[in-house]
């Protein structure tokens, strides 16, 4: 597919991108669920009150394929008012700024951000102008930037740091609740997954009344490899395409970025745990967590009973945390959601050629809706 081809789908500007593409489904769209817990409204991340999602997606000639992607855990000063946070390693082939400091204290205190490998240190470097300029924030000296990323050089010329300070900025400053873009936009733009085109993808899972009613919102980047699952079913080797087969050389190298976001009041203890179910999400659609893939999740609560404040007047902070034997609802949730997000990316990911002519051909929905019927599944 040339660009113009994209173009001619599209209406896009370098540093932000307003993509009006030919639709494809959602993976439920489609006729395809996943998982026995029921999504929240809007199946998305933002399903968790208070959370908000901003892309840049950058596209431009043959070489620039990649972006950003915000997710702010609250409104107003995350600084000031952080949230308790946790991150889970499967494979820890990846540069996740801001790990040392989450593992340690159990907080996040910015919003987190998503890109390409090397634009990382410009990511951070633009947090930490965030920080330091925001209303209240004039004595702070010290800032734990948190930045994810997968490596998108097959597509994009990755080398060339496409990726400036006012990208990140502006997808903070973009950033919404409501329905969230998906497929080639944000950080997402230039990925892969499974040999197809990867991107940006989210879901959610809502608990019954009876189990606490909570929401899980997950949202993935997708850059890695494997053997594609849907429901169990080896999709990849029906489609022929999968790695180690011998006739191609589809990669299984990549990374995979999570985030879940959660309202049910958890300290960092249980949202690490929450996040390594999180994880899951990748094995359930085919990933092995290969040697060069890069796979981070990172979990937070949204919950104003667990928040910490960065300052008090008292040497204490009273809190109220669900017991961990009311936590395996929440597991269950965060694996059906990751899945699911991870196959949204698939599903409204279109195909793209980048730089040196590679190209990402989009999952065939046609040859899906076979193997499906085949099934005798919707």
């Amino acid at each position: 597919m040339k660009i113009l081809t994209i173009a001619a789908l599209c209406f896009l500007n370098i540093g932000s991108a307003l993509v009006v593409a030919a639709r494809r489904p959602r993976l439920r769209e489609f006729g395809i669920k996943t998982g026995v817990l029921s999504p929240g409204p809007l199946n998305a991340i933002t399903d968790v009150a208070g959370v908000r999602v901003g892309h840049v997606t950058l596209i431009e000639g043959k070489d620039i394929r990649t972006g950003v992607t915000a997710i702010l855990p609250h409104e107003g000063n995350i600084f000031q008012e952080k949230v308790p946070g946790a991150m889970a390693v499967a494979n820890g082939f990846g540069k996740l700024a801001g790990y040392t400091q989450v593992e340690e204290l159990g907080n996040i205190e910015t919003p987190i951000i998503l890109t390409n490998t090397l634009s990382v240190p410009t990511a951070a470097e633009a947090l930490i102008d965030y920080t330091l300029t925001f209303p209240g924030n004039e004595n702070v000296e010290s800032v734990n930037a948190v930045v994810g990323e997968t490596n998108d050089g097959y597509l994009n010329d990755i080398r060339q740091r496409f990726v400036k300070k006012e990208h990140v900025l502006e997808a903070i400053r973009k950033a919404t609740g409501g329905a969230v873009e998906e497929g080639c936009v944000g950080a997402g733009t230039g990925t892969t997954c499974f040999d197809f085109k990867g991107g940006i993808g989210t879901s959610s899972r809502r608990l019954p009344a009876l189990r606490g009613g909570y929401t899980v919102g997950v949202l993935v980047q997708t850059n890695f490899g494997g053997i594609l699952q849907i429901n169990g079913f080896p999709v990849g080797v029906r489609l022929g395409n999968y790695y180690m087969k011998k006739e191609i050389e589809a990669r299984s190298e990549g990374s995979c970025m999570i985030v879940v976001a959660t309202d049910a009041p958890l300290d960092s203890h249980n949202l690490k745990r929450l996040a390594s179910r999180a994880l899951l999400g990748i094995v359930r659609t085919g990933g092995f967590y290969s040697n060069g893939s890069g796979d981070y999740a990172i979990a937070f609560s949204t919950a104003k009973e667990v928040r910490i404040p960065s300052r008090s007047s008292s040497p204490t902070q009273p809190v109220v945390l669900l017991r961990n034997e009311q936590m395996s609802p929440l597991f269950l949730a965060a694996a059906e959601a990751s899945e699911e997000a991870i196959l949204n990316s698939l599903f409204k990911a279109q195909g793209m050629e980048g730089k040196d002519g590679h190209a990402a051909e989009a999952l065939p929905l046609d040859k899906i809706k076979e193997i499906t019927k085949e099934r005798n599944e919707p």
